[in-house]
């Protein structure tokens, strides 16, 4: 699937007249092309089903790993900055944070490559949770392991910018597969490196 770029800056024109401006005026001429080509950038991910996600981030290395049947090594990136829009209120999510965490089972995924499917699953409307949901599973499929663990904090704009308006609110999800869902030892080993 493809953005239309003419029929957002078609519809974002129609919106600067529903607020009372006049989309004419110096300064909002081009805003309506200039916002559908953000929209372009910002939700590139929507292109992309999860299963496409796979085969575009597909790189691993099978070569000087030594894993066992029931080896417990975990690899984690933390601290992968990102950001994505609410569904519900098309709201910026942001300061987020992913930490992606996984026990490899003969593959190990590039580095860049986990911060890459991170900042593409942004890309979408999203909620937090799916996000981490998203994640995982692109995660499983690519490293072939059931062991897969995402956290997430990140600020919402639906939550500090409006309504509420509680700045600084922040939260967390927390998404487990394999054995970080069933091993509390393991969990905790994770969230210690994680801190």
């Amino acid at each position: 699937m493809s953005i239309n770029q003419a029929e957002i800056a078609k519809h974002i024109r129609g919106i600067l007249v529903a607020l009372g401006e006049d989309p004419d005026r110096e300064g909002l001429q081009d805003t309506p092309q200039r916002v559908a080509s953000m929209y372009a950038e910002i939700f590139a991910g929507i292109a992309y089903t999860n299963d496409q996600l796979v085969d575009m981030f597909n790189k691993t290395f099978e070569e000087d790993i030594n894993t066992t049947e029931d080896s417990q090594d975990i690899v984690v990136m933390k601290d992968i900055e990102i950001f994505s829009h609410c569904e519900h209120h098309l709201a910026l999510m942001y300061n987020m944070k992913v930490t992606i965490a996984y026990i490899p089972k003969d593959k190990v995924i590039g580095l860049s490559k986990m911060a890459r499917i991170a900042d593409m699953v942004g890309k979408r409307l999203q909620l937090q949770e799916r996000i981490g949901q998203d994640i995982a599973e692109i995660m499983q499929k690519i490293t072939e392991t059931e062991d897969v663990a995402v956290i997430i904090e990140g600020e919402h704009g639906c939550m500090t910018t409006r309504g509420i308006k509680k700045p600084n609110a922040k939260t967390v999800t927390m998404t487990l597969r394999g054995n970080f869902n069933t091993d509390i030892n393991l969990l905790n080993r994770l969230l210690i490196l994680c801190k």
